[in-house]
């Protein structure tokens, strides 16, 4: 039950700390492109994740994980970052987080197919509900639809519940923030060409409130939330622990509207407690 217990309140950290990605994210595409975002990020994540790497003196890991580092990298490094930068220049960051509440479905189902989970029927009935009430939310606030967008959010979700999973699966054996510390360095000679390839033509004018969101998201979104969210999915449960996503897009929202000026719906409170309600019932039949 500690064990339990610990998984699920370090899950809940993570998510917590992922709910800032997408306005951070919103924030820094204002005068980043998407790929240079996304590549930059990697890039000062690959860096301090091999420094503790180095510090803390980890062995390399064996040659029967790379493609499953690969599978994290092409859908949390690269995937879902590049995605969702380019989904927000055609939506606004409250509508990409309420796509967000599709990421537990995506990512249980792949804890079934890649890390051998599973979940007894009712937990896919309230992983549903909890999916759906945040999709009807969506449908009751007035959010405008852009297809591109949507299109785009959308393939951002099944890459990054492929990554969730398989990093997941990983971690029980390399450990949380290892994972995510040699997916990141995997990726960064492609990553750090782009970059490269991608520097803005001039730094003057670009906004500090820009500079803050590329920091957040390279810092928090890229590494440190890994660090708690891969361990609460290996101690806790791929399926069960991936159901705290589903409160992602409330707390995603407030920061929105916070920092953003975006509007949210007053009935947004009353979902998020249904929504929690979901989470625990799920989480009493994940396993």
């Amino acid at each position: 039950m500690r064990t339990s217990t610990a998984g699920w309140g370090s899950g809940l950290i993570g998510v917590i700390i992922f709910s800032g990605s997408l306005p951070a994210t919103r924030v820094a595409v204002s005068d980043f492109s998407p790929l240079f975002l996304t590549s930059a990020r990697a890039v000062i994540a690959a860096l301090l994740g091999a420094a503790l790497l180095f510090v803390l003196r980890q062995p390399r890991p064996a040659a029967g994980h790379l493609l499953s580092l690969a599978l994290v990298a092409l859908g949390v490094v690269v995937g879902f970052p590049l995605l969702t930068a380019l989904a927000l220049q055609h939506i606004s960051a409250a509508q990409s987080i309420v796509f967000v509440g599709l990421l537990p479905l995506a990512t249980a189902i792949f804890g079934v197919l890649r890390g051998g989970e599973r979940p007894r029927p009712a937990f896919w009935l309230f992983s549903g509900i909890g999916s759906a009430m945040v999709a009807g939310y969506a449908a009751t606030s007035g959010i405008a639809v852009s297809l591109t967008g949507d299109l785009l959010m959308i393939a951002a979700i099944v890459v990054c519940g492929l990554g969730y999973a398989e990093g997941a699966k990983l971690s029980r054996i390399l450990g949380g923030w290892q994972v995510i510390s040699w997916a990141l360095i995997l990726s960064l000679p492609p990553m750090a060409a782009i970059a490269l390839a991608t520097l803005p033509q001039t730094w003057q004018g670009i906004a500090g409130l820009s500079w803050i969101g590329l920091a957040y998201v390279s810092v928090f979104s890229m590494l440190l939330g890994f660090v708690f969210w891969y361990r609460g999915l290996a101690v806790g449960g791929i399926a069960g622990v991936g159901q705290l996503q589903l409160l992602q897009p409330f707390f995603g929202l407030l920061l929105a509207a916070g920092l953003l000026g975006e509007r949210v719906s007053g009935m947004m409170f009353v979902t998020t407690l249904a929504v929690v309600l979901c989470v625990a019932g799920a989480r009493r039949y994940a396993r």
